[in-house]
């Protein structure tokens, strides 16, 4: 009869005396077990102790988490968290100075313990620790573990960051801020300036006062990734508390501190793997500055608004070489539009209103401008070039670069949260000029304009799927996309999906399917027949034992029998002495479900051994136990056991094999051959025709 389920049998374990295996009845309260356990090794005063798990966090048992304990659970009797917290504070108090670093060591392990927080919280904890960093008296290892237990002391939430006093801000600040400190305090202290932004408004002003964005890309260019990590998670609580109008100017000053230049030299491209948290901590940063792109796309232009309409007149500027204006209003407004036009905007009286579009409203000019003052001469040659040709092969700056920024837009889906975001003013510099490319290699017309953005957005798509680390990867993955290579890729996949995917090609596969289907069936009927070795399960390897089984050949009865060795071949029907009629067969069962892996032995099998597992169940309440000695062997006798009752196979084998001999079939069909060569056994990716050993004729 099983025990009840409130009962739980553990190991309590005493420094210095034997463990006690006890029943814990979870009806009883906890206060009357660790009693119970303290009289079984004489010690009095038991409201002075408290159970603790010996393994792992080693976490403080209560009466709301006892409910986890599990059967063979190790325990350990323990002061109580109060008493603990009281002799840690004591000690940490004293004037020893070895007494006080242990006293610091333990109070750090001890402090992710949420009962043993509350106690020490409770007692002033926290307060003696902050004075303790503000005194400045405190260094190396004794300031780590002082910082790594205030840190995890107020993960716990049970008290308020805003009470963290402007010296204690000052004096974690002062330790970022140092050029040359400890690697343990440094990620200390980056962790809790960022707790401090990310969990109080008021010490988010305090902390961007002391320091500064710029500030932290320093340590995003040293070798370890814990400290760049948690510089990144820094910048991006700074940035997440930021007010509005403040984000614009922190990603100025971050566009101007090369940034994104400094995390792909020393994060992305450096020699060790990204770790998760990495990870994730860039995914955010880029998320961020995401959302600024996103505010822009949607902002209009307002076409009364001078300061926007300045930056026009710089485009023109700059690209004309600010030619003098002539005097008279009318022959300025007609210069002014001549020129519009040969910028390539569509309203050549107003070009503002080409801005007023969403998306991709201001961003489209924000990245004009970009281009028309970092990358000048290339700016100026586009214009240029463009306004020389023909007007029917003329290619619109204008139009492509807004018509681009959408595009890009789209592509990167900017304002959704993505995993891969590649969106840089620099990456509308490269793809306007592969467009202008683009436009001369097609030898377009103003009519083909939204044709040629087709093949740039293909062209963009395409090498962005190949995933490239950097611009400059970038700019040659797009160089090996010229338009005739887009035209040969889109014939060769024009023609491979007319392969497959035409209504003659499909109408023979679905003929070819069922003749295929069976002769795979035949075939693991066939190798049934051969028979197979198993290992008998439980046995260990120097005493291993063998037992074989085989279909007779009129497919009616298994016959099976124990071996001593592993047979070399062919096992004759006469040395197998035990035989199950098909007839009796009710089922087969794999996996789990099979009744050798429901036993306690079971759990000690790993998981190779479970998938490799399946069972005959057969009359009256009988099973034959099966594990395979691999994949293929275990398809095969599956697959043909469940032929033999007339049922479906399923295996991923047998789906492989369909499929690869069936693309053959079709292959060798539509060349009009006599004959197909089939495997006897085909493996689970068959490579060369050359392993097929029989021919099967089609009449």
């Amino acid at each position: 009869m099983p025990p009840p389920s409130d009962i739980v049998k553990v190991a309590i374990e005493w420094p210095g005396a034997n463990a006690q295996l006890i029943e814990m009845d979870q009806k009883r309260p906890l206060s009357s077990i660790i009693r119970e356990v303290c009289d079984g090794w004489s010690l009095s005063g038991s409201e002075q102790f408290a159970l603790r798990y010996a393994d792992g966090p080693q976490l403080y048992i209560t009466e709301q988490s006892r409910g986890d304990i599990k059967n063979g659970t190790i325990l350990r009797l323990a002061i109580s968290p109060a008493r603990a917290a009281r002799q840690l504070l004591e000690r940490i108090q004293s004037h020893g100075i070895d007494a006080r670093l242990e006293a610091l060591k333990e109070l750090a392990k001890l402090s992710a313990d949420p009962t043993f927080a509350a106690e020490f919280i409770n007692m002033e904890g926290i307060g003696t620790l902050a004075r303790l960093v503000e005194s400045g008296t405190h260094f190396g290892e004794m300031l780590a573990f002082t910082l790594t237990a205030f840190l995890e002391l107020m993960d716990h939430g049970i008290v308020s960051w805003d009470l963290i006093s402007l010296s204690f801000i000052k004096q974690i600040a002062g330790y970022v801020n140092q050029p040359m400190v400890d690697v343990s305090i440094l990620q200390r202290s980056l962790a809790i300036l960022e707790s401090m932004v990310l969990n109080s408004h008021s010490l988010y002003h305090r902390v961007a006062q002391e320091i500064t964005v710029g500030q932290l890309i320093g340590h995003l260019q040293v070798s370890n990734q814990e400290i760049q990590t948690y510089a990144i998670a820094l910048i991006n609580a700074l940035f997440l508390k930021a007010p509005e109008d403040r984000r614009q100017e922190m990603a100025s000053s971050l566009a101007q501190k090369h940034l994104r230049s400094i995390i792909l030299n020393h994060v992305i491209r450096g020699n060790r793997p990204i770790k998760a948290e990495m990870a994730h901590q860039l995914y955010v940063l880029q998320v961020l500055t995401f959302n600024l792109l996103e505010e822009r796309m949607m902002t209009k232009m307002d076409p009364n608004d001078q300061a926007q309409r300045d930056i026009i007149f710089e485009l023109r500027r700059i690209a004309f070489d600010g030619e003098n204006d002539p005097t008279g209003t009318e022959k300025r407004k007609a210069m002014y539009t001549k020129d519009y036009k040969m910028l390539g905007f569509t309203n050549h009286v107003n070009p503002a209103m080409d801005f007023t579009q969403t998306p991709p409203g201001m961003l489209a000019l924000d990245n004009m401008l970009y281009l028309a003052k970092v990358h000048q001469d290339t700016y100026i040659r586009i214009v240029l070039e463009n306004s020389s040709r023909e007007d029917k092969h003329e290619c619109p700056f204008g139009r492509c670069a807004i018509e681009l920024t959408r595009m890009l837009c789209e592509i990167l889906q900017v304002g959704e949260l993505r995993k891969n975001l590649f969106f840089c003013v620099e990456f509308f510099c490269v793809c306007i000029q592969l467009l202008n490319k683009t436009w001369k290699e097609m030898r377009a017309t103003a009519e083909d304009f939204n044709k040629v953005m087709q093949v740039v957005r293909e062209q963009i798509t395409r090498a962005l799927a190949m995933k490239p680390s950097s611009i400059d990867q970038l700019k040659t993955k797009l160089r090996g996309l010229n338009y005739s290579e887009i035209l040969r890729l889109r014939q060769s996949e024009r023609m491979s999906q007319d392969d497959f995917q035409s209504p003659p090609i499909i109408e023979l596969r679905e003929r070819i399917q069922p003749e295929i289907l069976e002769l795979i069936k035949q075939q693991r009927l066939n190798r049934l027949c051969e028979g197979s070795c198993f290992r008998k399960l439980g046995n260990r390897r120097r005493q291993e034992k063998f037992w074989f089984c085989r279909l007779s050949l009129n497919h009616k009865v298994l016959h099976y029998g124990d071996l001593d060795e592993s047979p070399q071949g062919e096992v004759p029907f006469e040395l197998l002495s035990d035989k199950i009629p098909v007839s009796d067969i009710k089922s087969v069962v794999t996996g789990k479900d099979c009744p050798h892996m429901k036993e306690k032995s079971a759990l000690k099998q790993n998981k190779e051994v479970l998938e490799l597992a399946f069972s005959v169940l057969y009359d009256p309440d009988e099973t034959l136990n099966f594990v395979a000695p691999n994949k293929y062997e275990y398809c095969i006798w599956t697959d043909g056991l469940c032929a033999l009752l007339g049922r479906e196979m399923g295996s991923d084998l047998t789906r492989s094999d369909l499929d690869t001999l069936i693309s053959m079939e079709m292959k060798l069909r539509l060349l009009d051959l006599e004959n197909i060569t089939i495997p006897e056994a085909p493996p689970p990716v068959p490579k060369e025709p050359s392993s097929y050993n029989f021919t099967y004729n089609y009449s």
